[in-house]
């Protein structure tokens, strides 16, 4: 007996009431459950017994007038929620009964009863707005106007929270009919679709009201376009309502609010060009689509950013993208505006296109601003100093403006290159020259780490060049004069420079370029075996000789000028010849008058000093160890220098900041008949003094003779080319002929030029034209 307490709780369990009313679906389980549990409590104590729990045989029946009764109740509460009073009834309760009603299969009438009771409502609502006066005239500026627009606005927001609010309710009280019914129903929408749909047919849908409210939206909107400030809120809720009313927004808002957007900034487009600097037309651009941007996260659907950024980039940049850069591209990169040229590239990168044509400006603005620096012979000396100028300007822009853009970088190079060339020869020679000034001595300019990064940036000046042979040949013109006279700056520079070449041009380029140094450094070496066979010497003599030995194929073509040298000289340098000679038999030497120079002692009344001159300074001075006086006819006849080269040396003797000889009479410029004495009251605050010859300028013959060579050492190699081609292919056509020939060489060549050449081989008998096709050849082995 002891398991009978246990059993009654769980029978008690088995029938529950709410209102009166037994729920049968609940009660077969529990009973499930309590015989199970009184079966394992009465196990322990008793034998076992089987405890058989049945459903009713009739299901209990609703109450009468139950679902009646219940529906007022609920209708009272709907009713009460809509009109914003308290509710009589407990919210628990009334949720409650809508369970129970849906337990009796009462949940489509349920539905039907709560949709026309909340249409009636909706339907009512719709009065007060069909008798508001309002009428939008889209004239923003008309206060009284606005002002109606505005309380409509807000009455219309303010019925759609209440709206809203009133249906969180209502769902909440009838949720068990939403998640059961109607969710079995796909047909049915829940009861929050249920409230939206009514409340867009009956209100939104309604052709005045629509009207109102799109257009005193717009209005808003074109309020704050216009810099006054709105209520956002106001616009966030009106805008949200129509998104959450599905195709509203889409068909009835979006489509003339993006009408309207494309008219507003293709007026402003067309007037702001007109009145605006590109900068600032630019600025407000970028204030305008960062406007829209805004509007799209405060208040706007999100699926309207794209077309509206679009509207406004198609109207105020795509429209006038030729235009913005025909106005203001060229003064934007000539006063170098950094900001305004990253915002251009920012914005014109936005648009379809836009970059193209950005591209196409830079170009021919790098092409016409190079071109006026590389055609205008007054801008010569300034030239090579001017592009390096120009190329750090626009590396900078591509670097900070154009995010290191690989098409702008290229185009750059292509217009630097199309630009140089326009001028041949000029621009290579002229940097050959900037080089030679940047390496040679007396350059205090530069440390050896700017040096380096000043050849650098020649290096890339270089490879846009064509007639890359016309700056060898100045070049080496330049280093000769450098390494014969010890004027360079630095070894390590030179070598860099040279190494820079070769990695750029190879080493058939370098080759006599390295011959030279190598002919430098040979020459110590035999120097040293020279001095050693001197001290082996019976008259040794008071001399010190210093003999360069150089390749003739290596170095510039000197012109060789005899003149008078001493007796002591003469003899010195048999004694070097007869040494070298001895050494490398079969080899000629060839003296090279114009590129020697020597140390003088001289002896002055305020003491000695050393004289460091050149080789013609230093025969004119020794004939004053003979005589204290000599007329300039008298000096030429005995040292045999050539007439302008003898003026120049005596003009740096006399006229120059160290004059160790007077003109009579005095002047800047040495005529015949002057005389020169020797200044034994010169005084110098050194002891050796560095007297420097009157440099001769290079004169246009100079320059010509060396381009001439250069010309000619072109046809050479093309000669070579058609040869190796020809041998190749033994039979060729001229156009084929014409199109390898412009692929092998290297510099800059005209069609005319190339006929000649062919021309010039047929007729010495290395190709000959086919009898039947004139522009036919062949190879003659």
């Amino acid at each position: 007996m002891a398991d009978e307490p246990q059993k009654k709780p769980h029978l008690s369990a088995l029938v529950g009431h709410t209102n009166g009313l037994t729920k049968p679906a609940s009660l077969a389980a529990t009973a499930t459950r309590a015989a199970a549990g009184g079966g394992g409590g009465g196990g322990a104590t008793a034998s076992s017994k089987k405890l058989v729990i049945k459903n009713f045989r009739e299901r209990p029946k609703l109450p009468e007038n139950y679902t009646h009764d219940t529906w007022q109740k609920l209708h009272e509460a709907v009713g009460a929620i809509q009109s914003s009073i308290s509710i009589k009834y407990n919210l628990e309760e009334l949720y409650q009964a809508v369970e129970n009603l849906c337990s009796y299969k009462v949940s489509a009438t349920l539905y039907k009863q709560l949709r026309q009771v909340c249409e009636e409502h909706v339907k009512a609502q719709i009065l007060q707005f069909r008798e508001y006066p309002f009428v939008v005239h889209r004239n923003y500026k008309n206060y009284s106007n606005s002002l109606d627009s505005l309380l409509f606005l807000k009455k219309i927001n303010k019925c759609w929270q209440d709206h809203c609010r009133q249906m969180i309710m209502i769902r909440s009280i009838f949720l068990f009919l939403d998640r059961t019914y109607v969710l079995q129903n796909s047909m049915l929408p829940s009861i929050w679709d249920m409230g939206l749909e009514l409340f867009r047919n009956h209100i939104i849908s309604d052709k005045q009201v629509q009207t109102k409210t799109i257009d005193g939206i717009l209005l808003l909107i074109e309020r704050e376009r216009n810099g006054e400030a709105v209520d956002r809120s106001l616009l966030r809720s009106l805008l949200s309502m129509l998104s959450d009313l599905q195709q509203v927004y889409k068909e009835s808002f979006e489509q003339k609010f993006l009408e309207e957007t494309n008219c507003l900034y293709a007026a402003e487009g067309q007037r702001l060009m007109q009145e605006r600097e590109v900068p600032e037309y630019l600025h407000h651009v970028n204030k305008r689509l960062e406007e829209e941007g805004d509007r799209v996260i405060t208040y706007l659907d999100h699926s309207t950013q794209k077309p509206l950024i679009a509207c406004v980039e198609k109207q105020l940049l795509e429209e006038h993208l030729s235009a913005i850069l025909q106005k203001g591209l060229d003064n934007l990169l000539d006063e170098n505006r950094i900001s305004d040229l990253t915002q251009t590239y920012q914005l014109f990168s936005r648009v379809k296109g836009g970059q193209q044509i950005l591209l196409q400006h830079w170009s021919e603005y790098i092409k016409n601003f190079g071109t006026t620096i590389v055609v205008n012979p007054e801008k010569d000396k300034d030239m090579v100093q001017e592009l390096l100028d120009f190329k750090d300007k626009v590396d900078h822009i591509i670097e900070v403006c154009f995010q290191k853009n690989e098409k702008f970088i290229n185009l750059m190079k292509e217009s630097f290159e199309t630009f140089i060339n326009k001028r041949p020869n000029k621009p290579a020679e002229l940097i050959a020259k900037y080089v030679d000034s940047k390496l040679r001595a007396g350059n205090k300019e530069a440390t050896d780490e700017e040096l380096e990064r000043i050849l650098d940036k020649i290096m890339i000046i270089f490879r846009f060049i064509h007639g890359k042979d016309v700056f060898e040949a100045f070049y080496k013109k330049d280093l000769a004069k450098r390494l014969l006279v010890g004027k360079s700056a630095s070894v390590d520079a030179e070598k860099s420079m040279l190494s820079k070449l070769k990695h750029e041009c190879g080493a058939a380029f370098t080759s006599k370029l390295e011959g030279m140094f190598k002919d430098m450094e040979l020459s110590k070496d035999v120097m040293v075996q020279f001095k050693q066979y001197m001290q082996n010497q019976s008259d040794p003599g008071n001399i010190d000789l210093t003999v360069n030995i150089l390749t003739m194929g290596y170095w510039p073509t000197y012109t060789p000028m005899e003149v008078h040298l001493n007796s002591e000289m003469i003899k010195l340098q048999e004694v070097f010849k007869t040494f070298y000679l001895g050494k490398h038999s079969g080899r000629k030497l060839q003296w090279q008058t114009t590129l020697g120079h020597a140390v003088l002692k001289a002896e002055f009344k305020e003491g000695k000093k050393e004289l460091q001159v050149s080789l013609f300074q230093t025969l004119v001075l020794l004939m004053f160890n003979e005589g204290d006086e000599f007329s300039f006819e008298e000096i030429k006849m005995a040292t045999g220098i050539e007439d302008s080269e003898l003026r120049r040396t005596l003009q740096s003797l006399a006229c120059g900041k160290a004059r160790v000889l007077t003109k009579n009479p005095k002047g800047k410029d040495v005529e015949d008949g002057d005389k020169f004495i020797f200044n034994g009251d010169f005084k110098h605050k050194l002891f050796r003094i560095k007297i420097n010859q009157i440099q001769m300028k290079e004169t246009v013959e100079e320059q010509v003779t060396t381009t001439e060579r250069v010309f000619q050492d072109r046809q050479y190699q093309i000669d070579a080319a058609i040869v190796r081609i020809m041998k190749m292919r033994k039979t060729l056509g001229h156009n084929l002929l014409v199109s390898e020939l412009y692929n092998q060489l290297k510099f800059p060549v005209k069609p005319g030029d190339l006929k000649k050449r062919i021309e010039s081989l047929i007729d010495r008998d290395y190709m000959e034209r086919d009898k039947d096709n004139p522009n036919q050849y062949h190879y003659v082995a």
